[in-house]
């Protein structure tokens, strides 16, 4: 299937995003990547976590080159509290701030309903949904003075009812409550949340679950030909981190091609 790739040089430039400090979860491949490399791009100032640090590393060496400012990268898995809330105030000490959160890491594997059990269950949820919140609280502060943006990746599958999902779905229909939660609690301190939900992204790991047969079918069922690739996530991020989105917050923005 012939899939076209959008020139970084023809990208929009956001002049608010230059030097901002921005911290991304699971950047080390997948959407994550596209995120930070988008945000390097733009000559922000990135910290970005993983548990996959080979990935990691190679991102920084194809990234540093032609960066700005040269990401910065921490091992951390962040089902483990005590570890985040480490990192984030190292993160946090290293960037002189934190301008904008990006909540992306997640974790979607397969499952039945018989196979779940109650400590599947608490991994399943600490994976994808309580982090976010705990990521969060542990920027606010320094959020506070200057205002930011915080945006959480929800997902299109609950929406769509996807088979063997059903607490990936949850965390992720979790996510977008959680979403309108903070965007009231936190905007009069000019922090802006929302989700963006992404439809099927042509990464390693997606075309791990799809045959490419599979991968038609969502094509057809789309209002659009080609296959969603992190950059158009980049893209939506990109917006929503930067001044020129100073009023949106506590909405979902998509990104799915029109997949129903």
């Amino acid at each position: 299937m012939s899939q076209t790739h959008p020139d970084p040089a023809q990208a929009a430039v956001y002049p608010s995003l230059r030097g901002k400090r921005v911290i991304i979860t699971g950047g080390a491949s997948g959407i994550g990547a596209g995120l930070v490399e988008g945000f390097v791009r733009q000559g922000a100032r990135v910290a970005f976590i993983d548990i996959v640090e080979a990935d990691a590393e190679a991102l920084i060496a194809r990234l540093s080159p032609d960066a700005a400012h040269v990401p910065i990268f921490h091992r951390l898995d962040l089902t483990d509290l005590d570890a985040l809330t480490t990192v984030f105030a190292t993160m946090i000490e290293q960037l002189g701030g934190c301008d904008v959160l990006l909540n992306n890491a997640a974790n979607d594997d397969r499952h039945t309903v018989g196979e779940v059990t109650p400590d599947y269950w608490d991994r399943r949820m600490n994976v994808n949904l309580r982090h976010a919140f705990f990521a969060t609280q542990a920027v606010v502060p320094a959020m506070k003075a200057a205002g930011g943006a915080i945006i959480n990746f929800g997902s299109i599958s609950w929406h769509l009812a996807l088979p063997d999902l059903v607490l990936y779905q949850t965390a992720k229909a979790a996510i977008e409550g959680l979403t309108r939660s903070l965007a009231r609690d936190l905007g009069r301190d000019r922090i802006r949340v929302n989700s963006i939900v992404p439809g099927n992204v042509q990464t390693p790991r997606q075309e791990k679950w799809y045959t490419p047969e599979g991968e038609a079918e969502i094509v057809a069922s789309q209002c659009m030909d080609g296959r969603i690739q992190p950059y158009d996530i980049a893209a939506m991020a990109m917006f929503l981190a930067s001044d020129d989105a100073r009023m949106c917050t506590a909405h979902n923005y998509w990104v799915d091609a029109g997949w129903r």
